[in-house]
C-alpha cells in the first residue's frame, strides 16, 4: 500500500488541515457501504460517502508481523446504514474495507490509510465495534495439504473437480415449514425429493436463494426421513428469518470418505486424502508369527 502522496503531505505540513476520515465497506455479497466523520456527503473513486452516520475510528497502529492491526471502527446503528439485524446474520463478516485521510476541501488529496477486512464484531447499547484486520491476516492461514486419511478437498471446489451441477446433486425448491428449532420440514406430499435417498444431503450445504435470509447459508447436521415428513436440520441456525415459500437449495453432502467419494460421485480420481496412512493403533504393532503382515492398504 503506497504512502502519502505529496500533495497530501504538504496539506499535512502546511499548519491549518481540513482532513476527514473516509470509509468505503463492501460486504460479501456486493453490497457497498460509504461513511465519513465529515459533516457533508463526500465523493472519490466512485464512492459516496454518507455524513452523520456516527462512525468513528480509533487511532491506527500497524507492524511489519503478522499479529491483527490494533484498530477498530465505531459507530451507531441506524435502519439506514449498518442494521443490528444484518450484523446478527453476519452479513457483515469478513467485508472489505478501505479507509482514507481526505481533505474535504479538495477530495483528490487523500491518504489511503489503511486496506483490510472486518473481523469481529461486537454490538451493545445500539451501537457497534468492528475489528479491523489487515492484508497480513490473510498470510495467518494454514496452506498446502494435510496428510490425513480423510479427503481435505471442498466438495465442488478446484481441488475437488465435482460439478455439483450435475443432475441428482442439488435440490432447489420452496420452504414448507420450519420449526422453532430450526428444522425444516416436507411432508411426503410437499416435498419433491423423489430420488434423492434419506441421508443424501448430510453433511452438505443449505443457501437460502431469497426472503429476508438471501445469501445465509448452514451445514447440514441430519437429513432424515420417514413415512410421513422429511427433515432438514442445521448444525447452527441461519441469523434470519425463514417463512414458509422461501426458495432454498440444498447440495448433497460428502464426508470425505474414499468409499463416498468412488460410490456416490464416482470421483476417486480426485480424491484428496490419503487413506493408507497407518492409523496410531500401528504405532503399537508388535511381530506376530501368526499371519503374515504384508504392507497392504488396511481397507
Amino acid at each position: 500500500m503506497a504512502g502519502p502522496s505529496e500533495s497530501f503531505l504538504a496539506h499535512v505540513q502546511g499548519g491549518v488541515t481540513t482532513l476527514a476520515r473516509c470509509w468505503g465497506l463492501t460486504r460479501q455479497d456486493g453490497t457497498q457501504f460509504g461513511f465519513t466523520d465529515h459533516d457533508q456527503d463526500l465523493a472519490f473513486e466512485g464512492w459516496t460517502f454518507k455524513a452523520g452516520t456516527g462512525l468513528t475510528a480509533r487511532s491506527l497502529q500497524q507492524g511489519t508481523g503478522l499479529s491483527v492491526d490494533n484498530s477498530a471502527a465505531q459507530g451507531a446503528l441506524s435502519d439506514a446504514a449498518l442494521r443490528e439485524d444484518h450484523i446478527l446474520a453476519g452479513r457483515f463478516d469478513g467485508a472489505d474495507l478501505w479507509c482514507w485521510m481526505v481533505n474535504w476541501q479538495d477530495v483528490s488529496t487523500r491518504w489511503l490509510q489503511f486496506r483490510g477486512s472486518i473481523g469481529e464484531l461486537h454490538r451493545a447499547g445500539g451501537a457497534f465495534e468492528a475489528e479491523l484486520r489487515g492484508l497480513s491476516e490473510a498470510l495467518n492461514r494454514p496452506m498446502g495439504r494435510i496428510y490425513q486419511t480423510p479427503c481435505t478437498a471442498v466438495l465442488g471446489d478446484g481441488g475437488c473437480g465435482f460439478d455439483l451441477g450435475a443432475p441428482g446433486y442439488v435440490f432447489e425448491g420452496e420452504v414448507a415449514e420450519i420449526t422453532p428449532e430450526g428444522v425444516f420440514q416436507w411432508t411426503m406430499s410437499q416435498q419433491g425429493f423423489e430420488g434423492f435417498e434419506p441421508g443424501w444431503f448430510s453433511v452438505g450445504r443449505l443457501t437460502m436463494l431469497n426472503g429476508e435470509a438471501a445469501g445465509l447459508w448452514g451445514m447440514i447436521k441430519g437429513d432424515q426421513s420417514d413415512s410421513a415428513l422429511r427433515r432438514i436440520t442445521l448444525w447452527e441456525p441461519l441469523r434470519a428469518s425463514v417463512q414458509p415459500g422461501d426458495q432454498l437449495r440444498l447440495e448433497a453432502g460428502c464426508d470425505k470418505r474414499m468409499s463416498t467419494c468412488r460410490l456416490k460421485f464416482n470421483n476417486l480420481v480426485n480424491y484428496q486424502g490419503f487413506p493408507d496412512i497407518p492409523g496410531e493403533s500401528w504405532e503399537m504393532a508388535v511381530p506376530k508369527s501368526g499371519a503374515r503382515n504384508t504392507g497392504g492398504s488396511r481397507r
